[in-house]
């Protein structure tokens, strides 16, 4: 024996015995305790980092010990293998991404087999194979035929230099997270996942997660946003519009309504068209120019929140629910087409981003809620003024709290056909379409007669060709006839195969799922292996995927329990949240040793 630790000699010894024995290949043994833990799995960017190391060693020790208890543990590991990484290290070095990611993973594969970690390889999973993505494709045309996934226009945050679509959480100060470029509004076709059909079940299971740390749950209720609020009309003024209508917009605060002094409408809204239409030209070119800049911007929450708030009135007028009065139509760069309607009532005197406007335009303030700050609303703004109190100036609604308030005010909309109490939630719909090659292919074929068809399961998969080397000129199989000719399943016509991936994030969002059964060809999973595996025991990966990757993987996870394909409710039981390997730490030795 060695009086020091010899790490080639050992390790290579033992790593060689676990290979002959297969120590860490595991079955479904049914009366043995099970234990599934997973760390998330690693996306083949060439190289192993530290932050890698820390990961898997955490769940590796987990792991080993559960082993230890008798328990039969499953620990698998795969590659979250497609995406905009891939596809521009290719273009730098002129190869297709299958050929970088490809070796990639050998290389990798080969440094984390060499940390002799207890990982099942016998249950390796690539994302980007065929075997792996068809039932991805399967799943998509089933729920496209249930509406669970549909196609409709969407206002997109468009990155110039990569060509493609960003979520909101990839827009950082209203830059591309990985170009650095200016990001633009484009209204384009998109396929939508409908996962604000499961809001509410989002939120509430979160109670059931004792084994996720508070501050995770805290960000996705956050980011689900359920929130209780009025739908309120303001009917058209006939004489500045022209035709009859209504305005509709939500708040959560119709103790506010009587403080109401104007109506701000986004740029794509139909009384910004209307106002064009009937201003003066000077006046209208001076409006299409400022819709054009409010296009041009970022659609994300944040960075609207923080940019200079502009505006420019349309001439039009509607008329206040409850008093008549005419109050002015803005067009404002913080009003977003896709949240709520694409209208605000503005409250100035109780609204930050209201009071903000209102001063620069000098438009009125009506103070309508006695708070800690008194009855009136002088500049600067104080937080205080969007305490909820008791209402002042209000007129019959004068005394009222908060509840007191919202019930009465909805009364008297109720009476007169102009609004009514709703629920509503900040989640929108997942838009997954991605103007890119190296994702997995959407399984829609446009027919001029039958419209959007999915693919038949007897084709499935539609392969994506491997040999394609992109040259950042937008999505290449939009440019081969041999990939998107096809005829239509339905009439046999000559029809268009859908040239848009998906997101990445729908690949690691059931990854879990087919460990349990990564060899099964009669569907996504075999559901008896499923079922004798899920949920995940414990899940180890960064707090950055708190909102996006696992809100994703757990309305995933109800979607396939909907199809029957399991049984549990949640993904995973317990979640740890490593903390990153960001840099050098220094330190010193005390005289103590």
């Amino acid at each position: 024996m060695h009086e020091q630790y010899q790490p080639r000699e050992i390790e290579a010894a033992a790593q060689s015995h676990w290979d002959s024995q297969q120590s860490f290949v595991v079955s479904e043994q049914p009366g043995k305790e099970t234990f599934y833990c997973l760390s998330m799995f690693p996306y083949p960017s060439g190289k192993l980092h530290m932050g890698h190391v820390r990961n898997y060693t955490i769940g590796d020790v987990i792991a080993r010990y559960q082993r230890m208890q008798g328990k039969n543990v499953l620990q698998p590991m795969g590659w979250d293998a497609f995406g905009m990484p891939a596809e521009n290290a290719a273009m730098k070095n002129k190869v297709a991404p299958a050929k970088w990611t490809y070796e990639n993973i050998e290389y990798m594969k080969t440094q984390l087999k060499s940390l002799g970690l207890a990982v099942d390889w016998t249950r390796e999973v690539t994302t980007c194979k065929p075997d792996y993505y068809r039932w991805e494709q399967w799943l998509f045309t089933r729920l496209f035929q249930k509406g669970v996934i549909y196609r409709k226009n969407g206002t997109v945050n468009w990155d110039p230099v990569d060509q493609t679509v960003l979520a909101n959480e990839q827009v950082i100060d209203g830059r591309g997270w990985r170009s650095g470029a200016v990001i633009e509004k484009r209204e384009i076709p998109m396929y939508y996942f409908k996962i604000t059909a499961y809001a509410e079940e989002l939120l509430s299971s979160l109670d059931d997660l004792d084994g996720w740390p508070e501050q995770v749950k805290t960000m996705q209720r956050n980011w689900i946003g359920k929130s209780r609020g009025m739908e309120v009309s303001f009917p058209y003024d006939l004489a500045s519009i022209g035709s009859e209508g209504k305005l509709n917009v939500f708040t959560t605060r119709p103790d506010t309504l009587m403080g109401a002094t104007y109506v701000a409408v986004a740029a794509e809204h139909p009384l910004a068209a209307i106002a064009l239409e009937r201003l003066a030209a000077d006046k209208a070119a001076e409006l299409q120019a400022f819709i054009d800049e409010c296009k041009s911007g970022s659609v994300a929450e944040a960075d609207v929140a923080t940019q200079e708030k502009k505006g420019l009135p349309t001439g039009l007028f509607v008329e206040h629910p409850l008093t008549g009065e005419k109050l002015p139509v803005w067009v404002a760069n913080y009003v977003l087409m896709h949240y709520g309607d694409g209208a605000v009532m503005a409250v100035p005197a109780h609204d930050e981003r209201d009071f903000e406007f209102a001063h620069k335009y000098g438009l009125p303030l009506k103070a309508v809620v006695r708070t800690a700050a008194g009855d009136e609303t002088p500049a600067p703004w104080q937080d205080a003024y969007g305490e909820h109190g008791q209402l002042i100036n209000s007129g019959k609604f004068d005394g009222l709290d908060f509840p007191g308030a919202f019930d009465a005010i909805e009364v008297a909309l109720l009476d007169k056909g102009l609004g009514k109490s709703r629920t509503q939630f900040r989640l929108r719909d997942w838009g997954i379409s991605r103007q890119r090659y190296w994702g997995c292919p959407i399984p829609i074929i446009h027919c001029d007669s039958c419209g959007d068809v999915p693919v038949p399961e007897d084709q499935l998969p539609v392969v994506l060709p491997e040999e394609v080397v992109p040259d950042g000129a937008g999505s290449p199989l939009a440019r081969m006839p041999h990939f998107y000719e096809c005829t239509c399943p339905t009439c046999g016509a000559p029809a268009k195969r859908e040239t848009d991936t998906m997101d990445t994030f729908v690949e690691s969002s059931w990854y879990f799922a087919r460990y349990a059964s990564p060899h099964y060809t009669g569907g996504m999973v075999d559901p008896v292996a499923a079922n004798h595996w899920l949920p995940v025991d414990q899940y180890i990966g960064g707090i950055e995927h708190a909102i996006l990757h696992l809100l994703y993987a757990r309305f995933f996870h109800k979607l396939m329990r909907d199809e029957g394909l399991l049984s549990s409710d949640e993904p995973f039981k317990n979640l740890l949240t490593q903390g990153m390997v960001v840099a050098d730490t220094y330190y010193r030795v005390l005289e103590n040793g």
